[in-house]
């Protein structure tokens, strides 16, 4: 039976976050996400898997990090000045499809933080 129940709609925005979800030690890609990422670079996929990706874990592929002032890590393609992905377009699947659930568990502590504070503008971080 096909549920014709509306989707929940998310009720976060990313363009307040700080880039909570790029700083997970691991973002795994797949074959397409790397295919899409040669493509986006004009790279071959063997280039491109050197170059973007490093093996952690359980996974073949994940995503190499740089330093953030706020999270110690995060994706290589995050702009640390603007907080925002440099390749959305190119994104893997898994930035795609976060967070998967209606409501940002990050957002909402991050707004709870802001109100408690009186600071529009603070980022919480781990450090």
């Amino acid at each position: 039976m096909v549920s014709t129940a509306p989707k929940a709609r998310p009720s976060y925005n990313c363009s307040k976050c700080p880039g909570y979800c790029c700083s997970y030690p691991i973002i795994p890609l797949n074959k397409r996400d790397l295919a899409r990422l040669a493509r986006y670079f004009g790279l071959s996929e063997r280039a491109a898997k050197l170059k973007y990706t490093v093996p952690r874990e359980d996974e073949e592929m994940t995503m190499r990090r740089k330093a953030d002032e706020h999270f110690g890590r995060i994706c290589q393609f995050f702009d640390t000045k603007k907080r925002n992905c440099t390749i959305y377009e190119a994104r893997p699947l898994a930035c795609r499809g976060y967070p998967e659930v209606p409501r940002c568990g990050y957002y909402e502590f991050l707004k709870f933080e802001r109100k408690l504070q009186e600071d529009k503008e603070l980022v919480a971080h781990s450090r």
